[in-house]
């Protein structure tokens, strides 16, 4: 069995442009590449986890969707930054879809790449930038890590207005890869 990092993409690896897939809008954050690089030498696998509702809405295509990651998985690669799969869900929140159980903060996305790259769930971490993905962790079982770049969470974390808890906080990827790599738990 293999441990894993599960990434959210918008807000977490990119920029967060809604509903986004072209790929000069791709935008990533500068503090990713070494941490997820540390990360990577440390063993752990990478897989990005995102929902992707502007299939469902009609903003785009799957296909389009598909270019876009593809890009960002060979853009990550070129700096020694493997990403072994990605996963979407391409179903709206609030719209009559079939019963979805991938959409974050359902962890059936997490689960499904579980299953098909041995991944062990409890030695694994899930690290998005809404509440959404830390749900999502909880219930698959990984450790969370919120990552508030802005500190718009922060505050609401701690006074614990959210039924999930992150296990951590952080504010950069940096902070990120040092709470993975020193967490004892």
């Amino acid at each position: 069995m293999y441990k894993a990092v599960f990434l959210d993409k918008d807000g977490t690896l990119v920029k967060d442009v809604p509903y986004n897939v072209a790929i000069e809008k791709i935008k990533f954050y500068p503090d990713i590449f070494r941490p997820l690089q540390q990360l990577c030498q440390a063993g752990y696998k990478l897989i990005v986890i995102s929902n992707q509702s502007g299939i469902s809405k009609g903003y785009f295509i799957e296909s389009e969707l598909i270019r876009a990651f593809d890009f960002l998985t060979t853009y990550l690669g070129g700096h020694a930054i493997p990403i072994i799969d990605y996963y979407y869900c391409p179903h709206a929140e609030g719209l009559k879809e079939p019963e979805c159980t991938c959409r974050k903060p359902q962890p059936g996305l997490l689960m499904q790449a579980a299953q098909e790259h041995a991944i062990d769930l409890s030695n694994s971490w899930m690290i998005g930038d809404i509440m959404a993905d830390v749900a999502a962790g909880n219930a698959a079982g990984c450790k969370t890590i919120l990552l508030d770049r802005d500190q718009h969470y922060r505050t609401e974390v701690e006074s614990t207005i959210y039924a999930h808890r992150p296990d951590y906080v952080c504010g950069d990827f940096f902070d990120v890869w040092s709470t993975i790599i020193n967490d004892k738990n």
